[in-house]
């Protein structure tokens, strides 16, 4: 009997020292749990450094392309107004004293008038090659043809005139001709146009069918005054 108590005994003892080693293993196992949590916490709580300056830096850099994009655009519309504003402007008709004198050399078979331009106005100005000519008759008008030359532009200094001709047969045929009642100049380039006396021959010759018989050279034709 004794020895089946003492091995009863012994089993007991096995039994709780096993029983023991196994809630020690999973306390163990609980206790590492919260640790390995706590190790990588820090980490997960902490931003990523790269995400933040990069998106400070990309709004500095853009506002700063966007303010000098604007700036040079400014200034580059600025200097363009001021080279236009260098160039001389074209004459106007209110700007010019137009006047006509008959210039007709004695023994020419053809008569001409000198058309003269005054430049009246506060500021240098251009005129390009043609005015326009109308020469006024009693049968209506008659439109100068140009005579071809191209002599380019020409600056008329504040107060400078410069002239071109105007020339037209003769009437030698005996006949009464055609009377002429005025001429109507447009400079260059302008649509107002100024009526004249006629200075030269009183009639033209009767013509068939060749067109107008007046001429009209450019500008400088007739010489230059001041």
């Amino acid at each position: 009997m004794r020895v089946h108590k003492l091995t009863f005994t012994a089993l007991a003892i096995v039994a709780g020292l096993s029983l023991t080693a196994c809630q020690n293993g999973e306390d163990g196992a609980a206790q590492g749990g919260p640790s390995s949590a706590s190790t990588a916490s820090p980490a997960a709580s902490t931003p990523p450094s790269s995400g933040g300056a990069s998106s400070s830096g990309s709004s500095d850099q853009s506002g700063g392309k966007a303010s000098a994009g604007t700036g040079g655009s400014g200034k580059g519309t600025a200097a363009g107004t001021g080279s236009d504003s260098g160039k001389t402007n074209k004459c106007r008709t209110d700007d010019l004293e137009i006047t006509a004198i008959d210039g007709t050399v004695g023994g020419d078979t053809d008569g001409t008038v000198a058309v003269q331009l005054k430049n009246r106005g506060g500021k240098d100005c251009t005129l390009s090659e043609y005015a326009g000519v109308d020469v006024k008759t009693a049968s209506g008008s008659l439109s100068a043809k140009r005579t071809g030359e191209h002599p380019g532009t020409t600056t008329l200094k504040k107060g400078a005139a410069v002239s071109f001709g105007v020339t037209y047969p003769l009437n030698t045929s005996g006949g009464s001709g055609v009377r002429i009642t005025g001429l109507v100049v447009t400079p260059p380039d302008e649509t107002k146009s100024v009526t004249l006396a006629w200075p030269g021959a009183a009639t033209l010759p009767v013509t068939e069918g060749n067109g107008s018989p007046v001429k009209v050279g450019p500008i400088g034709s007739a010489g230059q005054g001041g």
